[in-house]
């Protein structure tokens, strides 16, 4: 072909004046589209910064109160009190507690002594002889013990309930807060932080009720779905992740997983009630129950998070293992394993965190019963904190409003703490190709 024909055939193309108004017009238009871009994303962020700024505040005006709690200091000499030291446990503990609090206000009549005593817990005398059982030295002479104030009064104390109101639209009567106000002046009322909150069981009365017993539910609970989650988890995906056939059965499992990962939780405790209450028979309310239904809910999403975190370890390195002479096992458990867990125990932490915080499928299986000890074991009845806010949320009595947002606030500080560990082993550990 002559030098004329492909000069013919070529095609020419106009030269581009990028100072041209239309080329600054159209640089102009993309640079605001970039601007307009980041404003949507800024504002994304501040709306999303604002309402989780909403919620905590809004949680911690509410349950703030709950972390303290009004008790009266009472002095009681018990060496006069005619206690048995071999039967503490039988004596008039009852009489023994109202008898010191009398001597606090002296010269009540019968009826300003019955709404007198309504100021104080009625496990008062309960808390007593406890205290002396665990220490009977308390009997040979004077000793302070605290009681709480009923829950009204509680709430007196701490200001929720104002005085200006009629005396017939709230449960504290005017000559109550008199009386109040006379243990006041006599430095017998205080505040302190409430350790009950963490340390008591669940209870009927507000200024009683703790968390103590949902934690420990919770703790049993994660053990239980952390021990069977974990290692089956791991073993699920190392075999379709290097020994699997690649087949249309292979296919439809991953398939189910990836799909299972997003069922609702409400359908695993549909099938734990179905299949571990009703087949198998296993104790109802039990952490072990509970363990297995967070197992079953987290199983898929820690097989994918290890499949991840497996492809992610570069080939050479399963290749060299190879060449010198490595088996497979000894390649997947000596080389890439041990470069993948850094992401596979984050993953397993998140995935627990998550399971903390379900109730729905705790709620099914009877992890929402009224216990008044902490469990010992994972086969004795116990609640967990999702539930536990759950049954406190729908209780009439008004000192469980601030004792549900205090909870939920204790929930999202385990929450924090455990995506708190993920993120510190993730950087701690990982290691980038």
């Amino acid at each position: 072909m002559s030098a004329t024909a492909s000069s013919d055939l070529a095609v020419s193309v106009p030269a581009i004046n990028w100072q041209s108004d239309d080329m600054k017009s159209r640089r102009k238009r993309r640079y605001a589209a970039d601007r307009r871009l980041q404003a949507y994303g800024l504002v994304a962020i501040i709306f999303a910064l604002g309402f989780l700024a909403l919620l905590i505040s809004s949680l911690i005006y509410t349950g703030h109160s709950a972390f303290t709690q009004s008790v009266a200091k009472i002095e009681i000499d018990l060496s006069t009190a005619g206690v048995d030291r071999t039967k503490i446990a039988d004596a008039d503990w009852r009489g023994i507690v109202r008898g010191a609090l009398r001597a606090q206000l002296p010269g009540l009549s019968r009826s300003d002594e019955r709404k007198y005593f309504e100021m104080f817990t009625s496990s008062g005398q309960f808390i007593v002889r406890d205290a002396v059982v665990a220490d009977p030295s308390r009997l040979d002479g004077k000793s302070t013990f605290t009681i709480p104030l009923a829950d009204p009064f509680d709430q007196l104390a701490k200001g929720q309930v104002s005085r200006d109101t009629p005396e017939s639209q709230r449960r504290v009567t005017d000559q109550q807060i008199g009386m109040f106000d006379q243990l006041v002046s006599q430095g017998i009322i205080s505040r302190p932080f409430n350790w009950a909150l963490f340390f008591n069981a669940d209870s009927r009365f507000p200024e009683l009720a703790g968390l103590a017993g949902a934690i420990s539910g919770s703790f049993w609970s994660l053990l239980v779905c952390f021990l069977i989650s974990f290692p089956v988890g791991i073993a699920a995906a190392i075999y379709l992740e290097e020994f699997a056939p690649k087949n249309k059965f292979t296919d439809l499992i991953e398939v189910n997983i990836n799909n299972l990962a997003a069922v609702p939780s409400v359908v695993f405790g549909l099938l734990g009630l179905a299949v571990f209450l009703g087949w198998f028979g296993m104790p109802r309310s039990a952490p072990i129950v509970g363990g297995l239904v967070l197992s079953l809910m987290t199983l898929p999403t820690l097989i994918i998070v290890t499949r991840v975190s497996m492809k992610s370890v570069p080939s050479s390195i399963r290749e060299a293992a190879l060449g010198v002479g490595a088996s497979k096992h000894e390649a997947i458990f000596h080389h890439i394993l041990p470069l993948a867990m850094p992401t596979i125990m984050t993953g397993a932490i998140i995935s627990l965190a998550r399971a903390l915080g379900e109730s729905a499928p705790l709620l099914l299986i009877g992890m929402n019963a009224f216990i008044t000890s902490p469990p010992d074991g994972v086969f004795e009845a116990s609640t967990a904190l999702p539930t536990q806010i759950f049954m406190w949320a729908d209780s009439p009595e008004r000192g469980f409003v601030a004792r549900t947002s205090a909870a939920i606030l204790v929930l999202l500080g385990f929450l924090v703490l455990m995506n708190g560990i993920a993120i510190f082993l993730r950087q701690r550990f990982e290691r980038r190709w």
